[in-house]
This record gives C-alpha cells, structure tokens and sequence, in this order.
C-alpha cells in the first residue's frame, strides 16, 4: 500500500509550487510520453487514494446504520410478541364463534333498554378487537420495513467492502509500476521533483478548479428548459410526442450568459458524444462524455462522463465517478412540460435532441 502524501504548502508555497510546474511543463503533452505516462499514473495514485478514503468513511457510516437498525429491530421482535399473542387470541375468538354468542345474546335483548346496553358492550368489543388487529398489523409492517432496510445496509457493506479491495489492489499495483519506472530513469530525481510539483498543483488549484466549473455548469443546467422555451421552433410536437432540438452555438451563447467562464470553454455536439474543452489560467480541463435516458430514481437525461482529461493527463474513473456523483448535468424533461417523460436522447453533429411522449 501506497503512503499516502501529505504535503503542507503555505501561500508562498503555492506560488513557488505553481511557477515551478509552469517552468517545468504545464502540459504533459509537451513532455515525452514515458514521462507523461509516469505523472498520469502518479496522479491516479492520488485520486485512486482519495476513493479508498470515501470509501473507508462510507463504509464505517454504513456499519453504525446497519448496528442502529439491528437494535430497532431486536426491540421491535420484542414488542411484536405481546402484540401477536393479544392479536392471537382475538383471531382465535371469531374462529371459535365466541363473538357471535354475543351477537346471539345481543338479538335476545328482553327489551329496547338491555338491547342498546349490549349493543354499546358489543361496539367496546368490537373496536378494542380493531385496535388490537390494527396495532399487531402496523407492528408487522415496521418489523418488515426494518428487516428490508437492514438487509440493503448488509448489501451496501458488504459492496463497499469488495470496492475498498479492488481499489486499494489498484493502487498499489501503480505505485508499483510508478516506482520502477522512476528508479529506472536517467534522471530519477528530477522525476521525483516533477511527481511533487504536479501533485501540489492537482491538490491544491487543479481539483479546485475542476470542481468550480462542474458546480458552474450545473447551476447552469438548472435553467436549461427555461433557455429551451425561449428558443424559437426548440420544440416540436407531433400528436402526443415531442421532439426538442438544442443546437451548439445555441447552447454556448446560453451557458456564457449564465457565467463568464464559459467564455473560455466551449460544448462541440458530436455523433453519440459532446466534447467540453477548454482553458483557464494555466490549467487546460477536457471533458467527453454521453447523455442515457434513464427512468431511476426518476425520468431524466443524466449526463456520464467518460473522459476527463487536466491538463493532458487523464484522470481515473474515481475521479469521474465523484464528480458525477457530486454535481448533477442532468435535464429533467417534466420541469419543462409537466405531463411530459423522455423516451429517447441523441447527440447529432452540432445538435442534441430529445424525444418526448405524454405521460398522462
């Protein structure tokens, strides 16, 4: 297992960090590819290591949740008992007629007086055998719910736990490849020297800046149908199905009015696939990726990343993952025509279009 870096940089620091890796190169492309493969991979050990920790908090969450609700449980086994036995015994009081004496003795009252007695007693009855089912019923349901939620809590755990495996084997294989790869270098140290600056700059302005312009674009994606209802023939209807068209240039115009950063990145709609590309400062983000129709948790167009690549070195799928995870580029049709769900999504050359049908 890798030993995790961890690396206190004060604002001088940062500054020397950052016009060290620029007078080194800022672009791995500019670098040969042995050495652009070393700090890709240097730099997966860093995010991979990042996951492992995600994990690891996941995971000890998990295990307090699946330890609260083995606790409810056992106390709900408890108190179903008594409610079982008295739900019982009711059950087994219809089953034996004992109600329908009563109902006999009722249709013998001697008189109207006697009569509405009994029929109070037998309504008491009645409703205390009600009450009695009704609690023993909601008993059951709780006792169920819980045994489900704790048997997905197992499920989650024991995912987690293959996850944290499979991720902590990867890592070390890379540190491994990663190490022969600098000590059989001509220039071992100054690799070394290069492997630090690069993580400096990743940890402290790279993911920064990586997450600022996902949390940008999804803000923006936020007023996505309201920019679609603005635009003139977006929408297109044929009976109970629509069809919208988002064109590029379009879509560009909107988005740098929603942030000037934008200015600097531009969306290329592709066939089957959308390239964000783009450069800020000294950091240059590239960005492919696809949308899916998806129905769970709800209908949406729901945006996967499939490359990310920061300035030339491509990042791992764990670094993808969190993001997609943390920042939402989806479009949820209904916020744009509430009777409406999406049945299909394309991505054409310098359009996007989506299929809709009503869903009454």
């Amino acid at each position: 297992m890798r030993r995790k870096q961890h690396i206190t940089i004060k604002l001088a620091a940062i500054f020397l960090c950052l016009s060290l890796w620029i007078s080194l190169p800022v672009k791995a492309a500019a670098i040969d590819e042995q050495t652009r493969k070393i700090l890709q991979d240097s730099l997966s050990i860093v995010e991979i290591d990042q996951e492992i920790e995600r994990i690891g908090l996941k995971q000890t969450e998990t295990q307090h949740k699946q330890q609260e609700l083995q606790t409810q449980l056992s106390i709900q086994r408890e108190q179903i008992q008594s409610h079982q036995e008295r739900a019982g015994a009711v059950l087994r009081s219809y089953y034996m007629g004992d109600r329908d004496q009563l109902l006999s003795i009722l249709l013998g009252a001697k008189n109207l007086g006697q009569a509405l007695t009994l029929i109070d007693y037998y309504q008491i009855i009645i409703s205390r055998d009600k009450d009695i089912l009704t609690a023993y019923q909601q008993r059951y349901t709780s006792i169920t719910e819980l045994e489900r939620q704790t048997a997905i809590a197992a499920a989650e755990l024991q995912d987690m736990k293959s996850k944290l495996i499979t991720q902590r084997t990867r890592v070390a294989a890379l540190q491994e490849q990663v190490d022969q790869q600098v000590n059989g270098s001509s220039d071992s140290e100054t690799l070394k020297r290069l492997i630090e600056e690069m993580t400096s700059y990743w940890e402290n302005i790279g993911l920064y800046e990586v997450r600022r312009h996902f949390k940008a674009l999804a803000a923006a994606m936020e007023g996505l149908p309201q920019f679609i209802q603005g635009q003139k023939g977006a929408i297109v209807t044929n009976g109970k199905k629509y069809t919208i068209t988002i064109q590029q240039d379009e879509f560009n115009r909107f988005l740098q009015s929603r942030d000037e950063m934008f200015k600097q990145f531009g969306f290329t709609f592709e066939q089957d696939g959308i390239t964000v590309q783009g450069k800020s400062g000294t950091m240059e983000l590239l960005i492919k990726g696809h949308y899916t129709l998806e129905n769970i948790p709800k209908n949406a167009i729901v945006f996967h990343v499939d490359r990310l690549v920061f300035n030339g070195l491509e990042l791992p799928d764990t670094t993808r993952s969190n993001l997609e995870q943390q920042f939402d580029l989806g479009f949820y049709p209904q916020m744009l025509l509430p009777y409406v769900k999406a049945t299909g999504v394309e991505t054409l050359p310098r359009q996007l279009k989506v299929q809709l049908e009503l869903n009454l």
